[in-house]
């Protein structure tokens, strides 16, 4: 049993600001390189103790197994403006010698049922402590601003809102889904029309 929460976060917390750090920090090395950078913004977080709790008793968790079986306490999400600047990312994430890539998931082009669309890293990051080096899972997210607009309202709705939550509800959600990502893929062409219109100048 984990009696202390707060050592046991600790070195998530610090795998979440590392991460932070890192992938902000590619934001001016394309403005160098006179690029326009795939990367928006970056957030992270740390689940809290009481939600992973509850998690462990959802989806039938042993705590002893709660390092393997838990991918998601250390996660951060990676927002851009264009779809086609996700994959950018992902290609760039999968370089990287600082962390190890266990498992991808493509909800941007296989939607869930839900409608919500993400694409979904789970890395190995290696956390150096006080007393040695140790190796989490953290999950890494990246998507449009819309499909985060679209994931922030539907879980504030899903979760504060359980009882009125109903199929037709559900199906209203799912057709803004698929018209927010109608929207997404919009803007990715206009952006290849202004690219293109900008070569042959």
């Amino acid at each position: 049993m984990i009696q202390n929460w707060d050592s046991f976060l600790l070195p998530y917390e610090q795998a979440v600001a590392e991460l932070k750090v890192k992938l902000r920090g590619l934001r001016p090395q394309f403005d160098q390189l006179d690029q326009q950078t795939p990367i928006e913004f970056v957030t992270g977080r740390v689940k809290p103790a009481d939600s992973i709790k509850e998690k462990l008793v959802r989806r039938h968790i042993d705590e002893e197994r709660i390092e393997q079986d838990l991918q998601d306490i250390a996660g951060v999400r990676i927002m851009t403006q264009f779809v086609d600047d996700i994959y950018q990312i992902v290609h760039i994430l999968r370089q990287r010698t600082d962390m190890k890539i266990l498992e991808e998931r493509d909800y941007v082009s296989n939607a869930k049922p839900s409608g919500y669309r993400s694409y979904h890293i789970v890395i190995e990051y290696p956390v150096q402590l006080v007393t040695g080096e140790k190796k989490i899972l953290a999950e890494i997210q990246v998507r449009t601003m819309a499909m985060n607009f679209w994931a922030t309202i539907e879980h504030s709705l899903k979760y504060k809102n359980s009882v009125g939550f109903t199929d037709e509800v559900s199906e209203h959600l799912r057709d803004l889904a698929t018209r927010a990502y109608q929207i997404d893929e919009e803007l990715s062409q206009i952006r290849k029309e202004i690219q293109t219109d900008n070569e042959d100048k």
